[in-house]
C-alpha cells in the first residue's frame, strides 16, 4: 500500500476518507509504533555554521518501526524545502497525524511556517504571522502545533513575549493562533499569564493542549511551571513543577524541558556537569503525583563511544517506556529506566535532531501545493550578502549576537529573560 500511495488518483478525498485512514493508521500504529527522525549529517551541520549550505548537505526525515529490532521503515530524502530556511536548516516544532510543523526561527526573526505530510509528499505554506519584529519591536517566541478535536482542524500556536526597552516580560505576552481550515491567523482572546515561555525549548501536545515550561519573577525569585493551552477551548491554565533548584529557591539557572509521556508529562532537567534527572506526572494535571524516576551521569556509556561523548541531552520517550538520549557527538541511544540497559541506535544526528512518534495519514492530500517555484531550491547568495552582524532572536533586535553564542545550540541569553 505504502509504495502505491503518491500514484493514488484522489483529487479532492471526501474528509471520512482522511478521517477513516487516520483511524486505521492509528489502530495498526498501536501494534506497530513508528518513530520520526530528523537528522542531519556532520558535512551539513558544518556547512550552516559557515553559512553555505550547497546541494549535497541535505537534511533526512527516517521512520524506524519503534520495536526490538528498531529496523528502519522508510526515509523522505526529497525534502522540499531544503535550502530555503534563513540559516540552512528548518526547526521542526513537532509531528501530529502524520504532519510535521517546521519553522524557519532558528536564526534571528524570519517568518517561513511550513505544515508537511511527507507521506502523500504535500505541504501547506502559512502566511506571515501577525506579530513580527516590524510591528512589535524585539521578541523571543515559542511554537507549538497541534489537532483540536472539538473543531476537527490543526492549529499552529505562537506565544510570544515581548521585550520593552530590553526587558523581557514587562509587557503581557501576545498569542496568535493559525488554523489550517481557515488558513489565516488570529489573535487569541484569552489572556496569558504574565510569563516568559523558555524560547524553543520543546514543548508537549498532550490530552489536546500544547504545553511549554515558563518562567514568572515572584519576588527576588524565579520559578519554572508548566503554561498549558487548550487548543480547544483555547484557554490557559498552568500546572506547578516539583522543586529543581535549591539556590534559596530561584531557578532562574535551571536548565529544563518538557515531553510527552504517554497521556501525561515528562521533565527532563539538565544538569550543567553531564547530569540530568527525569521526573514524570502520574497522574495527568496533577502536581502532587510529579515523581523523579531517575537521575542519570556518564556511567553509562556504550563501548566504543568515548568519554567525551557522554549524554547531553533527553530527547523523548519510546512507546516501551525507554528514552532517547543524545550523546555528545551526535550518538542516539535508547535507555530502558527500569533495567538501565542502554542499547547503541547505531544513529548519529550531529546536533538539531528531532525525534517523535509518527502516525501516518492522508492529511493536506486534498490541499494543492504552493506554485512550483517554491519547490525550487533558494539559494542564498550569503557569501556576497553576508554583513558582519547576525541578529539572535534570544536577543534584543538589532544587538550581535552574544559572544558564547554556538551555531546549533541555543544562545545562553535563551533563559537570560529579565521579568
Amino acid at each position: 500500500m505504502h509504495s502505491s500511495l503518491q500514484n493514488m488518483e484522489i483529487s479532492h478525498p471526501k474528509p471520512n476518507l482522511l478521517s477513516n485512514h487516520l483511524h486505521h493508521s492509528s489502530n495498526n500504529n498501536n501494534k506497530h509504533p513508528l518513530l520520526l527522525f530528523r537528522l542531519c549529517s556532520s558535512e551539513l551541520v558544518e556547512a550552516i555554521n559557515k553559512w553555505n549550505v550547497g546541494e549535497n548537505e541535505k537534511e533526512h526525515c527516517v521512520l524506524h518501526f519503534d520495536n526490538q529490532d528498531f529496523k528502519e521503515y522508510t526515509r523522505f530524502d526529497d525534502f522540499p524545502f531544503h535550502g530555503q530556511s534563513y540559516g540552512g536548516i528548518f526547526h521542526v516544532v513537532g509531528t501530529c497525524n502524520g504532519l510535521i510543523f517546521l519553522a524557519d526561527d532558528l536564526y534571528g526573526y524570519h517568518y517561513k511556517f511550513f505544515l508537511l505530510n511527507p507521506r502523500v509528499r504535500k505541504f501547506v505554506k502559512l502566511p506571515k504571522p501577525n506579530i513580527s519584529c516590524f510591528s512589535h519591536g524585539g521578541y523571543n517566541a515559542s511554537v507549538g502545533f497541534g489537532f483540536d478535536s472539538k473543531t476537527n482542524d490543526y492549529k499552529v500556536v505562537r506565544f510570544v513575549t515581548l521585550e520593552e526597552k530590553g526587558q523581557k516580560g514587562k509587557s503581557p505576552p501576545e498569542v496568535e493562533v493559525y488554523s489550517l481550515s481557515t488558513g489565516k491567523w488570529r489573535m487569541v482572546t484569552a489572556l496569558p499569564p504574565i510569563v516568559a515561555a523558555r524560547g524553543r525549548e520543546p514543548g508537549a501536545f498532550v490530552n489536546g493542549a500544547l504545553h511549554w515550561v515558563a518562567l514568572r519573577k515572584t519576588g527576588n525569585k524565579f520559578l519554572n511551571f508548566v503554561m498549558v493551552f487548550d487548543l480547544g477551548e483555547e484557554v490557559f491554565r498552568e500546572i506547578a513543577l516539583p522543586k529543581l533548584s535549591d539556590q534559596n529557591g530561584d531557578e532562574y539557572w535551571v536548565r529544563v524541558s518538557i515531553s510527552a509521556y504517554g497521556n501525561s508529562l515528562a521533565l527532563f532537567q539538565r544538569g550543567f556537569i553531564h547530569c540530568l534527572s527525569i521526573w514524570v506526572m502520574k497522574y495527568y494535571a496533577d502536581a502532587s503525583s510529579w515523581t523523579k524516576i531517575i537521575s542519570l551521569a556518564d556511567e553509562g556509556l556504550i563501548e566504543g563511544i568515548p568519554r567525551s561523548h557522554c549524554m547531553r541531552k533527553a530527547i523523548c520517550f519510546r512507546k516501551s517506556g525507554e528514552v532517547i538520549l543524545e550523546m555528545y557527538g551526535g550518538y542516539l541511544v535508547s535507555r530502558d529506566l527500569k533495567t538501565q540497559e542502554i542499547k547503541d541506535l547505531r544513529i548519529r544526528g550531529y546536533g538539531y535532531t528531532f525525534v517523535d512518534s509518527y502516525v501516518e495519514s492522508l492529511v493536506l492530500l486534498d490541499k494543492p501545493n504552493q506554485p512550483s517555484q517554491l519547490m525550487k531550491r533558494q539559494k542564498r547568495k550569503r557569501n556576497n550578502n553576508r554583513q558582519d552582524k547576525f541578529y539572535c532572536q534570544a536577543c534584543f533586535y538589532g544587538f550581535p549576537f552574544c559572544s558564547s553564542y554556538i551555531p546549533g545550540f541555543d544562545c545562553e541569553y535563551d533563559m537570560n529573560v529579565i521579568l
